[in-house]
């Protein structure tokens, strides 16, 4: 069996749901509540010593860290996530490394938290995600080339998969995403992919 200890509005275990949706690969879905600090238990930092989420159980491994996770998945499961041409799959990398190295560890909840609370409140979270998610999504949009349906021709890839919750993120923050007309082509041509659309955070919300 499949399992997936998952927070709803995680990035990195959004960017997982789509990757086993895109695959058709079912699983179980176990919610690990950051907002309590369920992920400091020692349940979950037996299963991931970082504390963090996601970690997926297949295979008979527990694996953690998104990337390495989808692209575990690519590896078993003829994915597609990444091209097969070596310039390919390194400037998918490079867009996939620009949200999940770049902009998700500087806007991850504990950064900037602790930037809230070392300025003495001279800066606000919102204004701590704006400034970075806003800058990082402009440059990702330079990144891009205009050509096919998403962001490395028509088939969608692990940059693809990187991209979409953040923009969920870019949103709950209210950052200002008008001008990136190539991320929101992609981001519209994604949301009508049904196994892009059961991945949503809205979707992945445990029932009260």
């Amino acid at each position: 069996m499949t399992v997936l200890y998952d927070y709803w509005r995680s990035s990195a275990a959004y960017r997982v749901r789509i990757g086993l949706g895109l695959l058709g690969l079912p699983y179980t879905a176990v919610p690990v509540d950051l907002t309590s600090g369920a992920q400091r238990d020692p349940a979950n930092l037996a299963r991931n010593p970082q504390g963090l989420v996601p970690t997926l159980k297949i295979d008979g491994l527990t694996l953690t860290q998104s990337l390495a996770i989808l692209e575990y998945l690519n590896e078993t499961r003829n994915a597609g996530f990444l091209p097969d041409d070596p310039a390919g799959r390194a400037r998918v990398r490079a867009l996939a490394y620009a949200v999940a190295m770049e902009i998700h560890p500087i806007c991850n909840l504990r950064v900037a938290r602790h930037a809230v609370d070392a300025s003495g409140g001279a800066i606000s979270m919102e204004g701590w995600m704006q400034h970075f998610i806003g800058s990082g999504l402009a440059a990702l949009e330079a990144m891009l080339d205009g050509r096919g349906r998403y962001c490395h021709g028509d088939t969608v890839t692990l940059a693809d998969i990187c991209l979409l919750p953040q923009l969920y993120n870019a949103a709950r923050w209210g950052v200002d995403a008008t001008s990136l007309l190539q991320i929101n082509r992609i981001a519209a041509n994604l949301a009508e992919i049904p196994a892009v659309q059961a991945a949503h955070p809205d979707r992945a919300k445990p029932q009260e």
